[in-house]
């Protein structure tokens, strides 16, 4: 795909993986659509991409909240009447035992990790069937191939994601001329630990940065890029990307 000129929607842009993925992309003249809960720190990053000679519009949305896809989407094709790229990347990481019982904690991974990526999809896939163009990439993680103790329904919802983006590469791929890849990063460089209440496993995850050298989220945005640019006979299905220093 050649990049220049085509529409992205990034979830979860405003900060860590989707801030660096919409700022490399906006750099290769991508107009990108930024989506997040937090409208005020998308239309900071909006306009540093634009300072940089770059094109961004922010939109708010919760992608758990179907409602909020819905007007968000809406807003975007409204202002750049269509979508060419989607990347999935909204999602959030608590840690805890199972016995631990932080349902709560269960119920937002699902909603956030799960029903955030189908949401976003069933909104963004009927235009790119209708122009019969389009590449979704879907956020998975290590925890999408590996097990993690403390990290149950993470994984879970991980596991989700590389089976369903694999799916919809077979389904849609020859059918409707849309490219799906999975991207499975090992450490990165995020504030996804922030959202770790159990003390004990935020140490241990905080812990890793004095083991290896985490991976940035240029890294994975150039991940992406490589996908994206790849010639469109070419589906890269899976990236599996790890800190050359993690051995797990």
């Amino acid at each position: 795909m050649e990049l220049k000129g085509k529409v992205a929607l990034i979830t979860g842009a405003s900060s860590g993986i989707g801030e660096g993925v919409a700022k490399s992309l906006a750099a290769k003249g991508v107009k990108v659509g930024l989506a997040a809960r937090g409208i005020e720190k998308l239309r900071t990053i909006e306009q540093e991409i634009k300072q940089n000679g770059g094109d961004a519009f922010s939109v708010k949305m919760d992608v758990a909240d179907k409602a909020s896809v819905h007007t968000g989407i809406q807003e975007l094709l409204e202002h750049y009447n269509g979508v060419d790229i989607l990347i999935n990347n909204a999602g959030i990481m608590p840690a805890s035992d199972i016995d631990s019982f932080k349902i709560d904690e269960w119920d937002s991974m699902v909603n956030v990790n799960i029903n955030g990526v189908l949401n976003v999809t069933a909104a963004v896939l009927p235009q790119m069937i209708e122009k019969r163009s389009g590449h979704i990439i879907n956020l998975s993680s290590i925890a999408g191939r590996k097990l993690f103790k403390g990290l149950a329904v993470y994984c879970a919802s991980k596991h989700f994601v590389a089976a369903f983006s694999d799916i919809m590469r077979m389904e849609i791929g020859k059918k409707h001329n849309i490219r799906v890849t999975s991207i499975q990063p090992g450490a990165v460089e995020t504030n996804l630990y922030d959202q770790i209440s159990d003390k004990t496993y935020k140490q241990g995850m905080e812990d890793l940065r004095d083991q290896m050298t985490f991976l940035t989220p240029t890294d994975i945005a150039n991940s992406m890029i490589y996908a994206l640019e790849s010639p469109d006979y070419l589906d890269v299905s899976e990236l599996f990307i790890l800190p050359t220093d993690q051995e797990w």
